[in-house]
């Protein structure tokens, strides 16, 4: 667009401005862009898109193994996945709710609410103390109106409103030369829920917040007639929050007296239970059953039943006779039939030279061909339990330093026991093994006693202090969003006038969105002065 230039005016120079330049605003400046920032931040609009971003960026915990829940899993993971997976970890995918971004996301969301919500507060709270808005000049721009005669008197009349609209209605009366005007309101729960509801949000953050904070998180596999003590050094795996202070931790110490499974004919699982026996920090003994659904509660801590296997009793002994090894092993199950594996370590064996290491697959219930061959397990629970291990021999490298997974046998460095066939060929040594049955070792390296059959169960140790406000938090947010969803905003103004045949009162309402019910309610309030006439009614006697 062109300026205006006044005919016989001309301006030259560098100053002079260009034919196309229209009119300018005032700059904003910093103060001016920090403003209109913060304005954006603190939008209704830009919150719920916050709330939508960060339910989105969660999204990866539930695709990704997360390491402070499963440190094992993410390891895997790493390792079938060479590539990608180094790249994933740097970008905190394995620990999605601890990253950089998430945090990001979750701070802004705490600040958009916050600067939404207070301002908001302060603004209801001065309308519920100045009461309802006056009443309008003309009633004719409102589409449910109403306008009636009534051959009661004005002071009736005004007595006759004032009893209507005392029923949950908040009111205000004023006399002006003889016209009574009459402005009520109601539905002030309608904005108080909305607030309930996103001050609710405010504090589900904070106390999510709070709670990852402080709270710790133990894992412990328990062999059947062994103990686990509430104590981060002997837990197998230990999680807590930066806040987390040890003087926190419950004392106790569970036994796993027995655990028990039921399966269906289909091999379907239908009950676990852990028989345990409890005993406090103040010498308080008790029996317990831990369910899957049903956690064991010890003062503010919970103890889940999170899984469970089988633990054979071996005993190795070495070429000397002595007791090398001896004890349960768990082995992990693999599949529904609880064909399960596992590994024996077997250091101290012939004093080092050579170190034993055991592989091995146990099945619940063998299923064999013609020949006797083991070829898997038939049905989860113990009705003909076999052993198979194969040995190795060698350096374990338990001495190295580095890391090793206790359910993975690392073969690096170590020679497989072998057997010869009739015909001279070989093929891997495998030990098989009964309860109570004992196998020598070739080349005289010992023996290997398969005893008895345990069961474990893995447990679960959370304590987690906000669990409880999160309820209420939950519940508050549930209530706050019912009322605003649910209780209408209703505004209703009369103007009752003495006329020349009678009262005459014009009626509006007004509702805050859709109301369905905006007419009946002022159907009511008119009824009470007799005959009404209805909005049509009063649009042509305008």
């Amino acid at each position: 667009m062109a300026r205006y230039v006044p005919e016989g005016l001309k301006q030259e120079g560098a100053d002079a401005p260009a034919a196309s330049e229209g009119p300018r605003g005032p700059a904003l400046g910093v103060r001016g862009w920090l403003r209109w920032g913060w304005r954006q931040l603190t939008s209704m609009r830009v919150a719920l898109m916050l709330l939508l971003l960060l339910a989105v960026v969660a999204l990866p915990g539930s695709f990704f193994p997360q390491r402070p829940q499963n440190p094992e899993a993410v390891a895997q993971y790493l390792q079938t996945n060479p590539d990608l997976g180094p790249f994933l970890d740097r970008i905190g995918m394995f620990d999605v709710y601890g990253s950089p971004w998430f945090s990001a996301v979750y701070l802004l969301l705490f600040i958009s609410l916050i600067g939404c919500i207070v301002p908001r507060t302060f603004a209801h709270a001065q309308a519920m103390r100045t009461g309802p808005s006056r009443v309008p000049r003309n009633f004719s721009r409102f589409p449910v109106r109403a306008r009636l005669r009534t051959s009661a008197p004005l002071s009736a009349a005004v007595t006759a409103a004032e009893s209507v609209l005392g029923r949950g209605y908040k009111r205000q009366t004023t006399d002006r030369d003889g016209v009574v005007e009459i402005s009520a309101e109601r539905g002030y729960g309608r904005e108080t829920g909305n607030l309930v509801f996103h001050l609710a949000l405010v504090g589900l953050l904070v106390v999510t917040a709070w709670g990852q904070l402080v709270q710790y998180r133990g894992q412990a596999v328990v062999v059947e007639g062994d103990s686990a003590v509430n104590s981060a050094v002997d837990y197998d795996s230990f999680t807590s929050g930066a806040w987390f202070d040890s003087g926190s931790q419950e004392p106790f110490r569970i036994r796993l007296e027995e655990f028990t499974s039921r399966f269906t004919d289909a091999a379907r699982p239908d009950e676990f239970i852990a028989d345990v026996t409890l005993t406090r920090g103040d010498g308080e003994v008790s029996t317990a059953r831990i369910e899957p659904n049903s956690p064991l509660s010890v003062g503010s801590a919970r103890v889940y039943l999170t899984g469970n296997g089988y633990a054979p009793v071996i005993t190795v002994t070495d070429a000397s006779g002595e007791v090398a090894f001896s004890g349960p092993v768990l082995f992990l199950p693999q599949d529904t039939a609880y064909t399960s594996t596992g590994v024996i370590l077997v250091p101290d064996a012939n004093r080092g030279e050579p170190q034993l290491g055991f592989s091995g697959q146990l099945y619940p219930t063998a299923l064999r061909a013609e020949d006797g061959t083991v070829l898997g397990s038939t049905f989860p629970l113990p009705q003909d339990p076999v052993l198979i291990l194969n040995l190795w021999t060698g350096d374990l490298g338990l001495d190295d330093g580095a890391p090793q997974n206790l359910f993975t046998l690392d073969i690096a460095g170590l020679e497989q026991a072998m057997d010869v066939t009739a015909d001279g060929s070989e093929f891997p040594l495998e030990l098989e093994l009964a309860p109570g049955d004992t196998v020598e070792l070739p080349d005289g390296q010992g023996a290997v006693t398969f005893s008895e059959l345990r069961r474990f169960a893995a447990l679960d140790v959370r304590w987690d202090p906000s669990v409880p406000w999160m309820g209420v938090f939950a519940a508050l947010a549930f209530l706050g969003l019912a009322a605003s969803l649910f209780m209408p905003r209703r505004r209703i103004w009369l103007r009752i006038e003495e006329g020349a045949s009678g009262t005459v009162v014009h009626a509006a309402a007004l509702a805050r969105g859709d109301d369905p019910g905006l007419q009946r309610e002022l159907d009511r309030v008119t009824g009470a002065f007799g005959k009404r006439r209805t909005t049509a009614e009063a649009k042509n006697d305008e």
